[in-house]
């Protein structure tokens, strides 16, 4: 059965040492098994620290990789690139320290940036992706790692919009180095059929993070969450299910994913229902 993460992001952006001991004391407490650790920045939090609070605390850890404005592997310069790769780098290790088994998010552009491109051109840019996160994904397959890359919804990416993008952008690299980290946000608004999209990606699917369809309560919402589940088990997909929402509290964080408006009655509670629903739509509540 899968176990149960939930971000750290639900309540805070950046994360930093004395929040995340704080929220690993409440989040073992009701009973998740996993926290999700954003790395917005390589010295936010100390990884060394946060291994430490998590095995106090009977947790497992993730870890979300960040791309805000300035980091790019696609149509970027060559100083940009380079800079991006070494922060993935980065991140890999820190999750090594950790104990995340993956690093997940878009890893191929900054969110909201979007841009035109004709047939070639995105061939060109699928390939130049390819290329680039070549060396990150065997440092992190030397480390044990995979890379989750995250496609994106329309209003945040125009290069990887759904699951078969993503795929077909991966392919030729390593499958034990890297994987397709599955957004339930984000595959709602772009995949003809969710759960079909999933089955696709058997084998591949690297991670997955989970929210009702306004990112909101999973299970407070309109998906079909028993056929997500169904489809995760055909696609061969074992590891955890990661809840991601936000704060509307941060004003960085609000405004890059739109919470306009709360989602929950608290934060609390979008954690702890959510918890509820999932551990009873796979059959362990």
């Amino acid at each position: 059965m899968h176990a149960i993460g939930v971000s750290t992001w639900v309540w805070t952006s950046p994360l930093r040492d004395a929040t995340l001991a704080e929220l690993a004391t409440q989040v073992a407490g009701w009973g998740f098994d996993v926290l999700e650790l954003p790395v917005e920045e390589v010295d936010h939090w100390d990884p060394a620290l946060a291994a430490r609070v998590l095995a106090d605390h009977g947790l497992a850890a993730t870890v979300c990789l960040v791309m805000p404005p300035g980091r790019e592997l696609v149509a970027a310069e060559p100083a940009t690139v380079t800079a991006t790769q070494d922060y993935l780098r980065r991140v890999v290790d820190i999750a090594v320290e950790v104990g995340s088994p993956v690093i997940a998010g878009p890893a191929y552009a900054s969110v909201g940036r979007t841009w035109r491109m004709t047939g070639q051109e995105r061939h060109d840019r699928v390939a130049e992706l390819r290329d680039n996160l070549a060396p990150v994904v065997e440092h992190a397959r030397a480390a044990g790692v995979r890379v989750a890359v995250e496609p994106l919804n329309r209003y945040e990416t125009s290069l990887l919009n759904t699951i078969g993008q993503t795929l077909a952008a991966l392919d030729g690299l390593p499958e034990d180095g890297c994987g397709v980290a599955v957004d339930v946000y984000h595959q709602n608004i772009e995949e003809k059929h969710v759960g079909d999209a999933i089955r696709s990606a058997a084998g591949r699917i690297a991670h997955v993070q989970v929210c009702g369809n306004d990112r909101g309560t999973p299970g407070d919402d309109h998906l079909d969450w028993p056929d997500i589940v169904t489809a995760l088990t055909h696609a061969g997909y074992t590891g955890p299910l990661c809840i991601e929402s936000f704060t509307g509290e941060n004003a960085s964080i609000a405004t890059a994913a739109s919470i306009w408006r709360p989602l929950a009655p608290t934060q609390e509670a979008l954690a702890v229902d959510g918890l509820k629903f999932l551990r009873e739509v796979i059959g362990t509540g």
